[in-house]
């Protein structure tokens, strides 16, 4: 957790740290700076607090952090400006000499993190490690020190998922109310005036409920219907109609527009009625579901939970990963991922690499599935469950598992 940054900074013999990315969502800057990014450079030296620095429109933003805030005038930016009008790079090279003098940062080794453009990072590194020999800048492509920071939350981090949380449960209740309201000719959702209801009017709705609750669907939700179902990431068709008895896949992860962290849930709905081959496939992953939900234990590999759900998925005689590598049909993913400001965080939930265990602070989705396009449909569904200080497991996701969604219009 942030907590832990100078100990991980220390593991990896970093001395400090620099935050690039531009004025987009940044979730290294937003986890650092309490989400007030503000378009900002960060810095920070091992043992001493974070520090921002921002232009002049966006300052009053950053002082929100906390943070110490440094204007780009503080600097006087502007003259390196005039000095060298068309040579950016000696405007970024005197720019980070100030910044360097300024906080105390005189060489060894400087952890680079940040979202952004790859192509321009990399140049400003070779451009950077140039010009100040003293220092050695690093990145690291996996298991970084925010990887590792992340997989667990605080106290402040678990509230607002929890907020998150409960926004999007009273979204996702809002589509199965949304889609009752309507009626069913010839097999057919319609509205009142006989005109089918689509996948796309369904989305629309769920947006602007989103909206209402502070949340937005950076992403794109997945509402996928029949054979669409079948593959896993398939965000379905906008312009289908919405037919009676054909499996949907509906995985809602939005972003609260003010924090930046996300929900992630998923349910499956069959309108008016379920096929028996559906209600089959649903029951095994509810049961695969329920069999990893009544055996989390703080302590316990992750790994564990994902063979779990292997093991009972196979018995049902469905394809997985490991009875069948590579295979496109079945259970075809990993039980679960951790969740923040990013969909996917540490911990991970894969039976082909054992390197988590569960922990308290721990915030992650258990979503087991089942997917058979050319039988024309797929099955998951998925909770967001956290681990709170006494090792117990909590859902965040509130919303009912009925497959079935009747119509009463």
């Amino acid at each position: 957790m942030k907590s832990d940054l100078d100990q991980l900074m220390a593991k990896r013999g970093l001395d400090a740290l620099i935050i690039l990315g531009g004025e987009m969502p940044n979730p290294h800057r937003a986890y650092i700076t309490n989400g007030h990014e503000a378009g900002a450079l960060v810095f920070k030296k091992r043992g001493e607090p974070a520090v921002m620095i921002t232009n002049t429109l966006e300052i009053e933003n950053a002082r929100q952090s906390g943070l110490p805030v440094y204007n780009y005038n503080d600097f006087n930016i502007h003259e390196l400006w005039a000095q060298y009008p068309d040579d950016a790079d000696m405007r970024t090279v005197r720019s980070f000499e100030r910044y360097f003098e300024r906080l105390g940062i005189t060489g060894g080794r400087i952890g680079v993190y940040g979202f952004g453009d790859i192509g321009a990072s990399w140049e400003m590194l070779k451009l950077l490690s140039k010009h100040f020999p003293a220092m050695t800048f690093v990145g690291e492509r996996e298991d970084t020190l925010f990887d590792e920071a992340v997989t667990t939350k605080d106290a402040a981090e678990i509230e607002l998922l929890k907020d998150v949380a409960r926004r999007t449960n009273l979204v996702m209740q809002a589509a199965w109310d949304f889609i009752a309201g309507h009626r069913a000719q010839d097999g057919v959702v319609v509205r009142a005036d006989g005109t089918p209801l689509t996948i796309g009017d369904v989305k629309r709705f769920v947006r602007l409920k989103l909206l209402e609750h502070g949340l937005e669907d950076p992403e794109g939700m997945i509402f996928a219907q029949g054979r669409d179902g079948g593959f896993p990431h398939s965000q379905g068709n906008d312009e289908e109609p919405l037919y009676l008895g054909r499996a949907i896949v509906f995985d809602l992860f939005p972003r609260d527009m003010q924090s930046g962290y996300y929900h992630d849930m998923t349910r499956t709905w069959s309108i008016g009625f379920a096929t028996p081959e559906v209600q089959k496939a649903y029951d095994e992953v509810m049961t695969a579901f329920n069999a990893v939900m009544s055996q989390i234990r703080v302590g316990e590999r992750t790994k564990r939970y994902q063979e779990i759900v292997l093991d009972v998925l196979e018995e049902f005689g469905h394809p997985t990963g490991r009875s069948d590598p590579g295979s496109t049909v079945g259970y075809v993913h990993s039980l679960g991922h951790g969740l923040g400001l990013q969909i996917h965080e540490r911990p991970g939930f894969t039976h082909l690499r054992d390197r988590d265990v569960v922990q308290v602070g721990n915030v992650f989705t258990v979503e087991p599935g089942v997917y058979y396009p050319d039988r024309g449909f797929g099955i998951r569904v998925e909770d967001t469950v956290y681990i709170d200080e006494q090792g117990v497991v909590h859902s965040l996701t509130s919303m009912h598992k009925e497959l079935v969604l009747p119509l009463k219009g």
